[in-house]
């Protein structure tokens, strides 16, 4: 088998998105509208706080005793207090106030926090376990009781209210920084430094601790503003700061007890604290949006709108009135069994936006075919599958499409309807079967419950139709297999269990999702000849997604490549291996391992797989595409005569030839 050569990406190909750094970072956050908004009101407050003394008109406890209770005058723009002290003045400094302890707090729930969070996440074990139980102890308590108890304990006065709110936010910090450690502990540049020789205060401190500045700068955003809160709300109860210390909580304490004498009081404070912790609340979400690259900016958005929609519509018309007539052509010869056209899925983020993960799929399978679904991880090979069950995840939808099983559009049932037509009519292997099988329950009972549920069948039925499941997937002694639980079957046999389950139902269409990545080759060699052979028995259609070449070449008759949620290309399988038109299919073919292949080392595809919401406006692969140009990404491309590709009668690309 020769395979295909393709070329160096050109030079102005667009590249893959990489990782924010300072100036991308700050390139997100100055086109979040919101997040500028919050981030000078922030600055605005710290301004204020620092340079009070020159921005309040008095000092906070000069009292007027002629001016008690006075409306709004010009020598005191929001009138006084009781005492006739100027409440501007006194909401001023208090901004500092509230700038130092929240400040303060958040200082010593890190402190305190993220030492601990880290050594948790870091060590496990009996560390973690213990660790873990004392922050659910802590998680427990009222916070505004820990700060009762200590300020009872210890007094009132600034750096003891500064420890209280402290304490009470610590075991947050300590539980998100535990959480992200677990995760960043496992990962390679720990292993790299832990070989390196470093200590385990090195490997913690110098390693791990950086990589969570991110999140620690979200969360401490967040948590200066609840630090306010609570600084207000212990200040309004009388538990806080001493009355000579100027508080937003102690002048609404004031304003509450002097409400008859001056309505208009408790105003300037309460709008204090309500705007600076939303805003502070606000900033720790752009921040949080601007890291992960999540949000697209409103003004971007309304510009691609304008720029694309006709030419997304003109591009699925396209491929739409060119799908729709071959499935005319196929299901006159009563050939089709699954039909989706046009399906597209996207996820809803709480700003409102949709961000896309399928675009525009068009697939059609024949009974008694296989088709083979290609492509790297992060092509959306399963999110189309969850679509076609009608099982989106939580907050992803249908944006458009339908999905017809023999003509009957499932888009359009309800939950209930699917729930019949899942296991009887569609029916689908997972790539795991230890993981997707009950630990719990017996195989049998696992196989008996779907054939009940289909077939209506009394126990004693659905048990000896279960036996006689397991004996055609290969399984043997099955009266004893029943009985027994999938920890006590080997990997391949646990993946016979997990077919004999899903075709319990009689399937018109069986999915196997990566069914045979997790087993050895000889287990999933005899797994693929077990569907294959189930697949002539039964006349059922089989989609293999995979992103095994291999398997794709010996068990499929046609083929469809996915790249960044569309159809690349399909055709059959010896049309596509050996003459591929996209660029796509042919770089998947080149870095394909073959026994006749004499080279040093195998080529790669440059780059990754663009995340939903990084697609480009023309062709998906561009990016990463040895012959892209300017053209391909001016405009959607349309799927016509099963390729996406603008320059398809233009390049030449060499493909997989069988002896």
């Amino acid at each position: 088998m020769t395979v295909p050569t393709v070329g160096a990406p050109a030079a102005s190909s667009p590249t893959a998105r990489q990782a924010a750094g300072p100036r991308q970072l700050w390139g997100r956050l100055r086109h979040q509208p919101l997040t500028l908004v919050s981030a000078i009101v922030v600055l605005g407050v710290a301004v204020v706080a620092a340079f009070a003394p020159l921005l309040a008109p008095y000092a906070p406890d000069d009292t007027d005793f002629t001016a008690v209770f006075s409306p709004p005058t010009a020598d005191h723009l929001l009138g006084t207090d009781d005492l006739g002290r100027d409440i501007l003045s006194q909401l001023i400094f208090a901004a500092r106030t509230a700038m130092v302890v929240a400040g303060g707090s958040v200082l010593v729930a890190m402190l305190i926090g993220v030492p601990f969070g880290l050594i948790l996440g870091y060590k496990g074990g009996w560390y973690d376990r213990i660790g873990s139980r004392g922050m659910d102890v802590a998680d427990a308590l009222p916070g505004i009781m820990i700060g009762f108890v200590v300020i009872a304990i210890l007094g009132r006065g600034m750096l003891i209210l500064i420890f209280a709110i402290g304490l009470i936010f610590s075991m947050n910090f300590a539980r998100v920084v535990r959480a992200i450690t677990l995760t960043e502990r496992k990962k390679l540049y720990v292993e790299s430094a832990r070989v390196s020789g470093l200590s385990h205060r090195q490997v913690i401190f110098g390693q791990v601790l950086p990589n969570l500045a991110g999140p620690l700068a979200v969360q401490g955003a967040v948590f200066l503003g609840n630090a306010i809160k609570v600084e207000a709300a212990l200040s309004f109860l009388g538990l806080g700061l001493p009355d000579d210390q100027p508080s937003w909580g102690g002048m609404l304490r004031f304003a509450a007890e002097h409400q008859a004498d001056h309505p208009l009081m408790a105003i300037p404070p309460g709008v204090a604290i309500v705007v600076t912790v939303l805003a502070f609340n606000l900033l720790g979400d752009g921040i949080n949006d601007a890291l992960s690259g999540r949000r697209r900016t409103r003004r971007k958005a309304r510009k691609a709108q304008r720029l694309t929609l006709a030419a997304v519509e003109a591009a699925r018309a396209t491929s739409r009135a060119e799908h729709d007539a071959r499935v005319a052509a196929a299901v006159a010869e009563r050939d089709v069994v699954l039909d989706l056209r046009g399906v597209s899925v996207a996820l809803d983020r709480p700003a409102g936006e949709a961000v896309p993960l399928l675009d525009d799929v068009h697939l059609t399978v024949r009974r008694g075919e296989v088709l083979g679904l290609l492509g790297e991880s992060g092509s959306g090979k399963s999110m189309l599958a969850r679509a076609t069950l009608g099982m989106l995840p939580a907050g992803v939808r249908l944006e458009g499409g339908r999905v017809l099983l023999d003509g009957t559009d499932l888009t359009a049932m309800s939950d209930k309807r699917m729930r019949a037509i899942r296991g009887s009519r569609l029916a689908v292997v997972f790539q795991n079967p230890q993981s997707n099988l009950s630990p719990v329950h017996t195989v049998g009972r696992q196989l008996t419950d779907p054939i009940r549920a289909h077939h209506g069948m009394s126990k004693r039925d659905a048990r000896a139709r279960a036996a006689e499941l397991l004996e055609l997937v290969g399984v043997d002694d099955v009266q004893r297999r029943l009985d027994q639980y999938p920890h006590e079957f080997s990997g391949g046999m646990a993946q016979r269990v997990a077919i004999a389950i899903a075709i319990a139902g009689d399937p018109d269409v069986l999915i196997l999702d990566e069914a045979t990545s997790a087993l050895d080759v000889t287990t999933q060699s005899q797994v693929l000849d077990l569907v294959l052979d189930l697949r002539e028995r039964l006349g059922m259609a089989v989609i293999a997604i995979t992103h095994d070449l291999g398997v794709v070449a010996e068990t499929c008759d046609r083929v469809a490549v996915m790249y960044a949620g569309q159809i690349v290309e399909k055709g059959a399988i010896d049309a596509v291996f050996d003459r591929p038109r996209h660029p796509y299919t042919a770089a998947l073919l080149a870095a394909h391992p073959a026994i006749d292949r004499d080279v040093d080392r195998l080529p790669t595809i440059p780059g990754r797989v663009p995340l939903a919401g990084e697609w480009p406006l023309g062709c998906h692969f561009a990016g990463r595409c040895a012959f892209a140009t300017e053209r391909c990404l001016e405009a959607p491309v349309a799927l016509t005569e099963d390729v996406r590709c603008v320059r398809t009668d233009e390049v030449v690309l060499e493909g997989a030839h069988h002896d």
